[in-house]
């Protein structure tokens, strides 16, 4: 029997607006009416991105999960995303939905926030994978039993923190400077974990499709269903279940549908599954396929983004992190500020896509950087998202001054009787 697991994370942050040092003590208000985030940018690109990528892709696995039992996935969704999914095209969470209730679908757990809490505050960490249980629980009437972090931000402790918290399985990238001789189409277990299981993306053929798809310079180029499943029946030889991982957005955005993505993946599930014993799996039917053939143990952080496959792309500068270091410095003040507006503010400020942003990359790592971001260069980044927090702490100072006033209004009160 092989089997793909194929694994899909969607995502979309709530982008900052380019707030001026000007706007801060005067400019800010609560998180609804998105006065720091660029309320007009953000729904464009999620309408946009909902047309090219979300209906069409939905669409296509809907068609499939209802043609062939055999057909399955497994979806990521950030709580981001779904508010704005929920503000904005509600129908697609109904749709998501449907797909989850055929048993079908399966929804991975991560933090709500998109966030790197786990390497900065773990009772942040914990708390916002929490909310993220709970709003998947509410919405569709489940609660993730895998767990991806942000990024596939993996490491031993991540994989004991999994073991711990009951997780069937915990995924993340299958890096070849980790591995060694090693195939990622196994089913391997945690680094000092009892019962989780450790999942690894297949990153060349995941990357084939994610990255390289659509590239007329990649010698493989154009890429056919028939070359494409030659190269997973060759890889199959090193173990039967082939993880692919990607952005969903892969679908349409990033690969538009122009280049024949959508018709090629429509292709792929049809004679994947023609073949005898084969099947997709969801993460779940994923940990259950075969017994752990070893150990992977990942000391320092691995994730999947860029050459690197480390937090480089968010924490490799400066800059990047300067704004970390204040942001998740002024939690405890924060949190007992009462001010569940500038919590939710905050939360917002902390989804990784903002450091992301301030990255100085070159090359070609520099290039995707640059492609994602609202700003002109990573120190207009920088700058604007430390004049939101300039403007937190002038908040938590004004909601200060305005209860030691109450107080001492209330003991002179006292005094007079």
């Amino acid at each position: 029997m092989r089997a793909i697991c194929l694994y899909l994370h969607i995502h979309q942050p709530w982008r900052y607006r380019r707030y001026s040092i000007f706007d801060v003590a005067h400019n800010h208000n609560y998180w609804y009416e998105k006065d720091y985030y660029d309320k007009q940018n953000n729904e464009r690109i999620f309408r946009k991105v909902a047309d090219k990528s979300y209906r069409p892709m939905l669409d296509l696995i809907e068609r499939n999960v209802k043609r062939y039992p055999e057909f399955k996935v497994s979806f990521s969704i950030t709580g981001t995303w779904l508010e704005q999914a929920e503000e904005w095209a509600p129908e697609l969470i109904n749709q998501i939905g449907r797909l989850i209730s055929t048993g079908q679908v399966e929804i991975v757990g991560e933090t709500y926030y998109h966030s790197l809490a786990f390497f900065y505050d773990r009772d942040e960490f914990q708390e916002q994978v929490k909310m993220h249980s709970d709003k998947i629980a509410a919405l569709f009437g489940v609660r993730p039993r895998v767990f991806r972090n942000t990024e596939f931000a993996y490491n031993d402790e991540v994989g004991r923190w999994a073991d711990r918290l009951g997780y069937k399985a915990v995924l993340a990238e299958g890096w070849d400077k980790v591995l060694g001789w090693r195939s990622p189409n196994h089913v391997y277990r945690v680094a000092g974990g009892e019962r989780t299981r450790l999942l690894l993306k297949n990153y060349r053929l995941s990357d084939d499709i994610a990255f390289r798809f659509s590239d007329r310079n990649w010698k493989e180029w154009p890429l056919t269903v028939e070359k494409y499943q030659n190269w997973l029946n060759m890889d199959a030889l090193r173990g039967n279940l082939i993880n692919l991982f990607m952005d969903f957005e892969t679908f349409g955005e990033n690969i538009w549908a122009e280049t024949g993505i959508f018709d090629f993946m429509e292709h792929l599930i049809y004679m994947w599954l023609k073949e005898y014993d084969n099947k997709f799996v969801t993460v779940s039917e994923a940990a259950d396929f075969e017994q752990p053939v070893d150990t992977v143990s990942m000391p320092e952080t691995v994730t999947w983004a860029d050459t690197e496959r480390d937090l480089s792309a968010w924490l490799g500068n400066d800059i990047q992190h300067e704004a970390e270091k204040v942001l998740y410095g002024m939690k405890d003040e924060v949190m007992r500020s009462g001010d569940q507006d500038l919590k939710d503010d905050w939360r917002r400020m902390t989804t990784s896509d903002h450091p992301y942003y301030m990255c100085t990359k070159y090359w070609n790592d520099g290039d995707v950087h640059a492609y994602f971001s609202p700003f002109d260069s990573p120190y207009d980044a920088f700058m604007y998202y430390m004049n939101v927090i300039r403007d937190f702490e002038w908040r938590i100072e004004n909601l200060n001054q305005q209860r030691m006033k109450l107080l001492e209004e209330l003991s002179e009160k006292q005094s007079l009787r």
